[in-house]
């Protein structure tokens, strides 16, 4: 009996040990979800005062550009951090940082945001710059050791990241001959592309999972053409915009997607908001590459094509996967709530009202503006309110994680 015991005992006791410390830093998802949410919810209000002149503050770089590095550099790598420093564990088995190792990333990212409106250039440039290249190395580490192949292509853009990071601070400061909001296209290019591969594996997932009998393949040649063409539009927008190879490339990039979407089936998913925001979200990135298409011969603003991939796209899949993950990796029922999906419906109405009404009614800019911030704001406010003490307390099931 003794000896049959000890393996039990061993097992349970390590169990114990693993779960020491605070659960706010027990995995990425945690602390990063809180920390991206509650800028998200802040950043977005502070820009449109600034633009309308209501709110004297003077951050390190001119306002439109602080408001778009931090969205993407700020909020959008906050919830690709927490992701990716969960999703590594699961993808690998091997721990990724927790305790004071995560809280030592976490308090990185906070002070690059704190100095980006109260810090001096140079310390902001530099503690901004320093995060990503450590998420890289600690990602790329895990997979090689794991094994895992599959994966470091996404190791690889969080280091084109981190470069086009570097590109923008050193343009910001006069260093590099290049315009700064060309990195910053650069860097949502690379977000979309993320978000492409990702969703391309998890919505078809998720969508057969609750649909009995659904049976979706995706053809390879497909997926790599779409994802190509993808990539190659998106590269010439940012490189050698306003030309008619940039228009065809994004057109066919954007019909694309639309094909890749249908064949997930959309429409099976209307009763189940969890997944339905997922779609919906994705719906945006065709959206966003026709636009960027008609703003290469100049028939709509670029800003319209970015604001439907930044908003539409990534605050809408970033809505909808910081609830679905959080409620697993807290050992919840992947079951959306009423507040859940009032958040979804408001980022998408965000994304409407900044995209589409400035398209129908220029003159009404300035409150597409402030009711785009607005229901934004509140979408991730519901957010922190619901989910900040899951995401502080222990998981319901009480394993590790």
């Amino acid at each position: 009996m003794k000896t049959n015991s000890l393996p039990i005992f061993s097992e349970v006791k390590a169990a114990a040990q693993m779960q020491k410390g605070m659960p706010f830093l027990r995995l990425g998802f945690r602390p990063f979800y809180v920390a991206g949410a509650l800028l998200a919810a802040l950043i977005v209000p502070l820009w449109v005062a600034m633009f309308l002149g209501q709110l004297p503050l003077t951050p390190a770089v001119p306002p439109l550009l602080w408001h778009a590095h931090e969205m993407l550099f700020g909020f959008a790598v906050a919830i690709i951090v927490g992701f990716l420093l969960t999703a590594g564990k699961a993808w690998t088995g091997l721990a990724t940082p927790r305790g004071a190792w995560l809280g030592g990333l976490v308090v990185l990212w906070l002070a690059a945001r704190v100095a980006s409106v109260l810090g001096s250039y140079a310390l902001y440039a530099v503690l901004d710059m320093a995060l990503l290249p450590l998420v890289a190395a600690i990602l790329l580490t895990l997979l090689l050791r794991a094994r895992n192949y599959r994966n470091l292509p996404l190791a690889l853009i969080l280091a084109l990241l981190a470069s086009a990071n570097l590109f923008f601070h050193l343009a910001a400061m006069g260093a590099l001959n290049l315009p700064a909001i060309t990195p910053l296209y650069a860097g949502l290019a690379l977000i979309v592309m993320i978000e492409c591969v990702m969703a391309g594996r998890v919505i078809p997932a998720f969508t057969m999972a609750v649909t009995p009998g659904l049976k979706l393949i995706a053809t390879v040649w497909v997926e790599r053409v779409t994802l190509g063409a993808t990539g190659l539009g998106l590269a010439l927008w940012v490189f050698a915009p306003n030309g008619v190879v940039s228009l065809l490339v994004l057109a066919l990039a954007s019909v694309l997607h639309l094909k890749r979407l249908a064949s997930w089936r959309p429409a099976l998913t209307v009763k189940r908001p969890i997944l339905w925001i997922l779609h919906a979200a994705y719906a945006w990135i065709p959206v966003g590459l026709g636009l960027l298409a008609l703003a290469q011969i100049g028939l709509v603003p670029v800003s319209s094509g970015v604001h439907a991939l930044a908003v539409g796209a990534t605050g809408g899949l970033i809505i909808g996967m910081i609830t679905r993950t959080a409620r697993g990796h807290t050992g919840r029922p992947l079951k959306a709530s009423n507040p859940e999906v009032l958040a979804y419906a408001l980022v998408m109405t965000a994304a409407v009202l900044r995209v589409l009404l400035p398209l129908l009614a220029p003159g009404l800019l300035g409150v597409s503006l402030i009711a785009a911030a607005v229901v934004w704001s509140a979408a991730f406010l519901i957010y922190l309110w619901q989910f900040t003490p899951w995401l502080m307390s222990t998981r319901l099931d009480g394993k590790d994680g």
